[in-house]
């Protein structure tokens, strides 16, 4: 497994968290997976591949756009995330990049940037034993526009005080690393740097 570095550029560490930080990508798979059936979807690792970086309610909105389902985007997105929260125990950390994190923690100013709720979120980082290198958290309740779109990154750095250009950005999906670029931040996909397990057992 080659080993996380920081682009020597870098003034400032932003990272997202599910998928980056976290190994937390099986256990958002199988909540889906539970809800899903109950409205007729067979929810498999390829259809999950295709949603990665979108929050839950716009995956309810393209799962409708996809199957001609009506479910209630706001109200299933929030059903998944219940289910979310009953099995999430069973996430683990990914180690090449907590171990970054770990590494600058205190020498660079560093935030997360997720387009998951902030309560959840929190959660996470406490189940994992993040939540004392981590101060600033912005979630998806946070801005106006998620991922895709560069507002999550750009809020990052605005709280950390730093100019963009020198922020390096984390994360595991394509629509992050879109964010990133447009935000005008340096970039890293973290999929290169370990194994992605999703739909196996947890």
């Amino acid at each position: 497994m080659r080993e996380l570095i920081i682009n020597p550029k870098a003034k400032a560490l932003i990272f997202d968290l599910d998928g980056t930080l976290a190994d937390t990508m099986p256990v958002h798979f199988l909540a889906y997976k539970h809800i899903l059936v109950n409205y007729g979807i067979n929810f498999t690792p390829e259809l999950f591949a295709k949603l990665a970086g979108i929050p839950a309610i716009g995956t309810i909105e393209k799962l409708n756009e996809w199957f001609g389902t009506k479910m209630n985007a706001e109200e299933v997105g929030h059903f998944k995330e219940r289910e979310y929260e009953k099995i999430m125990h069973k996430m683990k950390p990914i180690v090449p990049v907590v171990e970054l994190a770990k590494k600058y923690h205190g020498i660079l100013p560093m935030a997360v940037g997720t387009g998951g709720y902030k309560r959840l979120a929190w959660k996470t980082m406490d189940i994992l034993g993040l939540g004392k290198y981590f101060d600033i958290l912005v979630s998806t309740e946070d801005v106006e526009r998620p991922k895709p779109f560069p507002d999550t990154f750009l809020k990052c750095a605005e709280k950390m005080g730093v100019d963009p250009s020198v922020c390096e950005v984390f994360e595991d999906a394509q629509l992050g690393i879109q964010a990133a670029k447009t935000a005008g931040m340096m970039a890293t996909l973290v999929t290169d740097y370990y194994e992605v397990t999703i739909g196996q057992e947890i």
